[in-house]
């Protein structure tokens, strides 16, 4: 009868298996408990900071596709999401190029903080009235959790796009989801980052027109 194969003290087995309970096999699952901690810090905060779950109309719809309504940012996900898909696949080039060695759940991890980390600034006094000082965005009035739990799941599978895509494909990808953004919004990622930091009257003029 063979030998039974016992665990050595790294907390794997002889036959190089992660043991059930051992170290390896814990650290297999941290990064997906370190990402489920996040998401309820997140919520936590936005909700500290005056975030409403929902739309305040009660309306139960996950898509709201009038970009000037009130109801948008107030659903779970609107035409904005698509910039957060392109949030996505920039991050995971931008992590994989800085820590190549790291694995990708903790990579996703890191990128989904980032973005985490965004979505509750972007919801603070001062950056919502920045966006209605300089933008098109007159009457925004902040995102509500879910709408901000929805840019974090499109956030994720732009991470999941870019990853599957590689470099080139995620670029030409990247290139027309902003020239269909600009056709059907007169809005994208890059145009929302330069009005946000630097603000064209042109450009806002030209936004506004609806």
């Amino acid at each position: 009868m063979a030998a039974p194969v016992m665990p050595d003290e790294s907390g794997a087995t002889t036959g190089g298996l992660p043991v059930r309970g051992g170290p390896r096999f814990r650290w297999s699952y941290a990064p997906w408990v370190a990402m489920a901690a996040l998401m309820a810090g997140t919520i936590y905060q936005l909700r500290s900071q005056g975030r409403l779950w929902w739309c305040a109309c009660g309306q139960l719809s996950l898509w709201s596709g009038n970009t000037w309504s009130q109801h948008n940012s107030q659903h779970l996900v609107d035409p904005y999401s698509l910039t957060h898909v392109l949030h996505g696949m920039l991050l995971c080039g931008l992590f994989a190029w800085l820590c190549p060695r790291l694995p990708f759940a903790w990579r996703l991890w890191l990128a989904v903080s980032v973005e985490a980390v965004w979505e509750v600034v972007e919801n603070t006094d001062i950056v919502i009235q920045r966006y209605r000082a300089v933008t098109a965005s007159l009457d925004y009035l902040g995102d509500t959790v879910t709408n901000s739990l929805g840019d974090i799941l499109s956030f994720g599978i732009g991470v999941a796009i870019a990853r599957y895509l590689g470099f080139w494909r995620s670029l030409g990808l990247f290139l027309v989801t902003e020239v269909v953004l600009v056709m059907w919004i007169r809005d994208s990622l890059l145009l929302n980052i330069l009005m946000l930091v630097y603000p064209v009257d042109a450009i806002r003029a030209w936004q506004m027109v609806h």
